[in-house]
Order: structure tokens, then sequence, then C-alpha cells
């Protein structure tokens, strides 16, 4: 792994398996998190352009659980607020010397501009609609938590594709694993040229027909904040694309329904499912402290 962690595309399949059995280790216990001194005497400073409710929380634990310091700062917090420039609020941080930057930003490729001015590593808490690295390691992490293996698998990623970077970083991670993976949703949030992000990839605007088959149902939230044309009425969006009970028939016996957050209840899934035994829902989000620990340790530990 480079000096910070940037992405998913350019991270070797071994990288991600040693990140992903690292995690494991970290895993609560009977509902108890191990409190270590690994980072004892780092400090990590959490930067967020973009609002953010499980990454930044997450990360902080995280950091705190290893025995670092950690501080989060927010754009409307900082000096961004008052016109101050990205890099000159970075050359600020990095003159307190801390040991690691996580940051957040609206821009793609904010993190990995930093990364070539700054000798601290960054590690990207999402960019743009390009990647969020630690959300597709903990979405395989809960993946094994719960099948043996990520091979012969078939994925379904639904909903608001062309805005997320979740759905990067996903399909860059699984398809190093061979997964098959379906992207489905409507053509404007879906254009044909994602299929050739990774090999293995397939498109369908048919929700019905992505799901059949599917061992991992992956949901996604409509961006509305990042969409210009006029966005789909809440009741159309998920009577076409809303995972509902009924294609949970369709998928393979156990499948998945996972969704990184927040959740849009009634647009993209209905209550009944995000509530129900087949959610990894919360999974996902226990499992976000677990790995973001195992990427701070093998970054500065």
């Amino acid at each position: 792994m480079p000096a910070g962690l940037l992405g998913i595309e350019d991270l070797s399949r071994e990288e991600i398996e040693a990140i992903l059995n690292r995690a494991k280790d970290y895993q609560p216990v009977q509902d108890h998190f191990k409190r270590l001194d690994i980072l004892k005497g780092r400090m990590i400073v959490n930067l967020f352009f973009e609002a953010s409710t499980r990454t930044r929380t997450s990360f902080e634990i995280a950091a705190k659980r290893l025995g670092a310091d950690a501080v989060s700062i927010t754009a409307s917090g900082s000096s961004v607020s008052k016109g101050e420039s990205l890099v000159d609020t970075l050359n600020t941080l990095a003159a307190m010397r801390p040991s690691a930057i996580v940051m957040r930003h609206s821009a793609s490729g904010a993190p990995h501009f930093l990364a070539r001015h700054l000798p601290i590593p960054i590690i990207n808490a999402g960019d743009g609609t390009h990647e969020h690295p630690t959300q597709a390691l903990l979405d395989a992490r809960t993946i094994l938590d719960l099948r043996p293996s990520l091979e012969g698998l078939r994925v379904a990623i639904i909903g608001d594709i062309v805005h997320s970077r979740v759905a990067r970083s996903n399909i860059y991670l699984l398809s190093k694993f061979g997964v098959d993976i379906v992207l489905c949703g409507p053509a404007p949030l879906l254009p044909p040229e994602l299929a050739r992000i990774a090999p293995g990839v397939r498109i369908t605007y048919d929700i019905r027909e992505a799901i059949r088959d599917a061992d991992v149902i992956m949901m996604l939230r409509v961006q509305l904040e990042r969409q210009h044309e006029a966005a789909f009425p809440a009741g159309e969006y998920f009577h076409f694309f809303g995972l509902r009970n009924e294609h949970l028939g369709l998928a393979r016996p156990g499948a998945i329904v996972m969704h990184p957050g927040p959740i849009n209840r009634g647009r993209e899934i209905a209550s009944e499912v995000a509530d129900s035994q087949v959610s990894a829902i919360l999974n996902q989000v226990e499992n976000g402290v677990a790995v973001r620990m195992a990427v701070l340790e093998r970054i500065l530990g």
C-alpha cells in the first residue's frame, strides 16, 4: 500500500485480502471492541468538506481504539468558510504535524492532488463521484462474514450509479475476485460506459433481471444533491427501482441486502426489507470501525 489510501483501483488483491483479514481481528468480541496502543502518540485529523455520519464517526472511533488522538473538522467549522483555499487549509494542518489526514471532498481527485503536495498520508473518505475505498472494504468484509468467499458470487448494484463513488470502489474491488457484477438503475443514472469500468460488469435497466439469482443486493441512495437534471419523483422511482419484499424471491436463497446509507426509505428500499433478517445494513456500519482500524494500522502502525 502507498503512503496513504486513495482508492481501491490501484490496490492488489493481496493488499485487499490483508486488510480484510486484519479487520476480522478487530471485529467486536461479545459486543466489545479491542482497545490497543498500536498508534499511541499519533494524531489523526478527519477533514470533511461534505456531510457524514458513519464514515467520520467510525474513523474517529477507529483511531481512538488504536490509541491515537483524533480531531474532526468540518468545512463549516474551518477557515474554508472564510474563503481559505483547500491547499492553504491542508498546509496549515500539515504544519501541525498530524500523522495522517482522513479527507472527504466533493471534488473527484482532491485527495490525490493533496497527496502529491503533502508529505503526510492521505486517506480518501470519499472524493466526489470517484471512489470511497474504505466503504468497499467494509462491504467486502460484511459479505465475507456471511459467505465463505467472494469468488463465484453474483452481486447486483442498484440505484444512482453514475454519481456513486461507493459503486465504483465496489466494482474495482469485486472484479479483482472474479465476482459477476450487474449494474441496474434508470438510464440517466446508468450510462452504458460504466460497464467498462472493470471486467465482469453487465448492465440492465430491469430490477427484476438484476436481482434474479443474486447472492448480494447492494442498494444505493439517489444522490439528489449531485443531480442537475429534474429528479425522479420518489413514488415513481420506488415503483421501478425500489427494493421490495416481492423482489427477494428472485434472488438466491439466503441472499444479502446491503446499503451504504443513509437510507431513503420508500425511495430506494422498503422499510420491511431494510429491517428484515436478510438486511446486513447494520453489519456494514459495525464493520466500518474494524476495517478503518485495519487501514489506519496498515498505514501508520
